[in-house]
């Protein structure tokens, strides 16, 4: 076998994928400020639509979408300035970004269960 995968290459391809993710959760926030614009009535279904329960899977997904992408985002800002290239810091930060996305999402959502926005 000529290679095999890596987690470098995990975060490469999650990057790609989570930034497709967040065009799909702006145009889920446009679809929000338009139901926002039409009335009660349509705000409210769209809160309805978002609040259920594949409502409330796409926005976690959009958070672990959201922290993921800027974790590795400044991961490679940190490459670009020449720091971490090799391969065992490039391995560690992988599963640091991995870690921050983990830790980052469980926080919010646990923040907005005990704040009754869940």
């Amino acid at each position: 076998m000529l290679w095999r995968w890596h987690i470098t290459m995990w975060t490469s391809i999650l990057h790609r994928v989570t930034g497709v993710a967040l065009y799909v959760g702006a145009l889920i926030a446009a679809a929000w400020a338009i139901t926002l614009a039409q009335g009660p009535d349509q705000y409210a279904a769209f809160k309805g639509l978002m609040g259920s329960w594949p409502g409330k899977v796409v926005m976690f997904g959009l958070t672990v979408s959201l922290f993921y992408h800027l974790a590795n985002g400044i991961r490679h800002l940190v490459w670009d300035a020449g720091h971490g290239l090799d391969v065992k810091s490039a391995n560690a930060s992988a599963v640091v970004v991995f870690a921050f996305a983990a830790a980052a999402t469980l926080a919010i959502w646990g923040i907005a269960g005990m704040s009754g926005a869940l």
